[in-house]
Protein backbone atom coordinates (compact mmCIF):
# COMPACT_ATOMS: atom_id res chain seq x y z
CA UNK A 1 0.00 0.00 0.00
CA UNK A 2 1.34 3.42 -0.90
CA UNK A 3 1.98 6.19 1.62
CA UNK A 4 1.87 3.99 4.75
CA UNK A 5 3.58 6.81 6.67
CA UNK A 6 0.73 9.18 5.86
CA UNK A 7 -1.81 6.47 6.68
CA UNK A 8 -0.35 6.33 10.20
CA UNK A 9 0.18 10.10 10.47
CA UNK A 10 -3.44 10.94 9.62
CA UNK A 11 -4.70 8.16 11.90
CA UNK A 12 -2.80 9.46 14.93
CA UNK A 13 -3.77 13.04 14.11
CA UNK A 14 -7.45 12.03 14.13
CA UNK A 15 -7.00 9.93 17.27
CA UNK A 16 -5.31 12.77 19.16
CA UNK A 17 -7.96 15.29 18.07
CA UNK A 18 -10.81 13.00 19.17
CA UNK A 19 -9.07 12.32 22.49
CA UNK A 20 -8.46 16.04 23.06
CA UNK A 21 -12.11 16.84 22.30
CA UNK A 22 -13.25 14.20 24.79
CA UNK A 23 -10.91 15.48 27.50
CA UNK A 24 -11.89 19.11 26.87
CA UNK A 25 -15.57 18.13 26.94
CA UNK A 26 -15.05 16.45 30.32
CA UNK A 27 -13.16 19.47 31.68
CA UNK A 28 -15.92 21.77 30.41
CA UNK A 29 -18.57 19.67 32.17
CA UNK A 30 -16.66 19.78 35.45
CA UNK A 31 -15.51 23.41 35.45
CA UNK A 32 -18.33 25.23 33.63
CA UNK A 33 -21.34 23.01 34.25
CA UNK A 34 -20.14 22.06 37.76
CA UNK A 35 -20.55 18.31 37.30
CA UNK A 36 -18.74 15.98 39.68
CA UNK A 37 -15.21 14.85 38.87
CA UNK A 38 -13.57 11.45 39.43
CA UNK A 39 -12.57 12.56 42.91
CA UNK A 40 -16.12 13.59 43.84
CA UNK A 41 -18.10 10.63 42.52
CA UNK A 42 -17.83 6.96 41.61
CA UNK A 43 -16.14 5.67 38.48
CA UNK A 44 -14.83 8.31 36.11
CA UNK A 45 -17.13 10.96 37.51
CA UNK A 46 -20.30 12.61 36.30
CA UNK A 47 -18.40 15.07 34.07
CA UNK A 48 -16.94 12.19 32.07
CA UNK A 49 -20.02 9.95 32.16
CA UNK A 50 -22.11 12.67 30.51
CA UNK A 51 -19.68 12.81 27.56
CA UNK A 52 -20.00 9.11 26.65
CA UNK A 53 -22.92 9.46 24.21
CA UNK A 54 -20.93 12.12 22.35
CA UNK A 55 -17.79 9.99 21.82
CA UNK A 56 -19.13 8.26 18.72
CA UNK A 57 -20.11 11.65 17.26
CA UNK A 58 -16.56 13.00 17.69
CA UNK A 59 -15.26 9.95 15.82
CA UNK A 60 -17.84 9.98 13.00
CA UNK A 61 -16.96 13.60 12.27
CA UNK A 62 -13.17 13.54 12.69
CA UNK A 63 -12.05 10.17 11.29
CA UNK A 64 -13.74 10.42 7.87
CA UNK A 65 -12.19 13.88 7.40
CA UNK A 66 -8.71 12.46 7.97
CA UNK A 67 -9.45 9.43 5.80
CA UNK A 68 -10.44 11.88 3.06
CA UNK A 69 -7.19 13.84 3.59
CA UNK A 70 -5.22 10.60 3.38
CA UNK A 71 -7.06 9.46 0.25
CA UNK A 72 -6.42 12.83 -1.46
CA UNK A 73 -2.71 12.00 -1.29
CA UNK A 74 -3.08 8.66 -3.08
CA UNK A 75 -2.63 8.32 -6.83
CA UNK A 76 -5.97 6.49 -6.95
CA UNK A 77 -8.61 5.80 -4.35
CA UNK A 78 -9.96 2.29 -4.57
CA UNK A 79 -12.28 0.16 -2.50
CA UNK A 80 -9.21 -1.90 -1.58
CA UNK A 81 -7.45 1.22 -0.24
CA UNK A 82 -10.52 1.99 1.89
CA UNK A 83 -10.62 -1.60 3.17
CA UNK A 84 -6.91 -1.56 4.01
CA UNK A 85 -7.20 1.80 5.77
CA UNK A 86 -10.23 0.54 7.68
CA UNK A 87 -8.39 -2.58 8.82
CA UNK A 88 -5.27 -0.67 9.88
CA UNK A 89 -7.06 2.19 11.64
CA UNK A 90 -9.57 0.01 13.48
CA UNK A 91 -6.97 -2.53 14.57
CA UNK A 92 -4.48 0.11 15.71
CA UNK A 93 -7.25 1.74 17.75
CA UNK A 94 -8.12 -1.46 19.57
CA UNK A 95 -4.46 -2.20 20.36
CA UNK A 96 -3.62 1.40 21.25
CA UNK A 97 -6.68 1.72 23.51
CA UNK A 98 -5.85 -1.33 25.60
CA UNK A 99 -2.38 0.08 26.30
CA UNK A 100 -3.28 3.78 26.48
CA UNK A 101 -6.45 3.51 28.57
CA UNK A 102 -6.07 0.26 30.53
CA UNK A 103 -2.55 -1.20 30.84
CA UNK A 104 -0.53 2.03 31.23
CA UNK A 105 -1.66 3.60 34.48
CA UNK A 106 -2.39 7.34 34.59
CA UNK A 107 -5.03 9.52 36.32
CA UNK A 108 -7.66 8.74 33.66
CA UNK A 109 -6.82 5.07 33.11
CA UNK A 110 -9.60 2.52 33.45
CA UNK A 111 -9.81 -1.11 34.47
CA UNK A 112 -10.62 -3.76 31.85
CA UNK A 113 -14.14 -3.93 33.27
CA UNK A 114 -14.64 -0.16 33.14
CA UNK A 115 -13.36 0.08 29.57
CA UNK A 116 -14.80 -3.04 27.95
CA UNK A 117 -17.97 -3.66 30.00
CA UNK A 118 -19.11 -0.42 31.63
CA UNK A 119 -18.21 1.66 28.56
CA UNK A 120 -20.72 -0.31 26.44
CA UNK A 121 -22.26 0.29 24.00
CA UNK A 122 -20.08 3.35 23.38
CA UNK A 123 -16.70 1.65 22.90
CA UNK A 124 -18.17 -0.84 20.43
CA UNK A 125 -19.89 1.97 18.51
CA UNK A 126 -16.63 3.95 18.45
CA UNK A 127 -14.73 0.97 17.02
CA UNK A 128 -17.42 0.41 14.38
CA UNK A 129 -17.27 4.11 13.50
CA UNK A 130 -13.50 4.05 13.08
CA UNK A 131 -13.66 0.92 10.93
CA UNK A 132 -16.39 2.55 8.79
CA UNK A 133 -14.72 5.98 8.47
CA UNK A 134 -12.53 5.16 5.45
CA UNK A 135 -15.58 3.75 3.65
CA UNK A 136 -17.54 6.90 4.46
CA UNK A 137 -14.74 9.06 3.01
CA UNK A 138 -14.45 6.73 -0.01
CA UNK A 139 -18.20 6.94 -0.60
CA UNK A 140 -18.22 10.72 -0.37
CA UNK A 141 -15.28 10.98 -2.75
CA UNK A 142 -17.06 8.77 -5.29
CA UNK A 143 -20.51 10.36 -5.19
CA UNK A 144 -21.80 11.27 -8.60
CA UNK A 145 -24.39 13.98 -8.90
Amino acid sequence: MENIGFLILWYFTAYLIVTAIGILHTIFNITVLHMKSMKESEGMGEGYEKTKPWHMLYNIIVFPVFAWIYFKGLSSVTWEAAAFTSFVWGTITIIFDVFGWVIIKHPWSLTFKQFYVEYQPWITLIYITIYLSPFIAFGIMNLSF
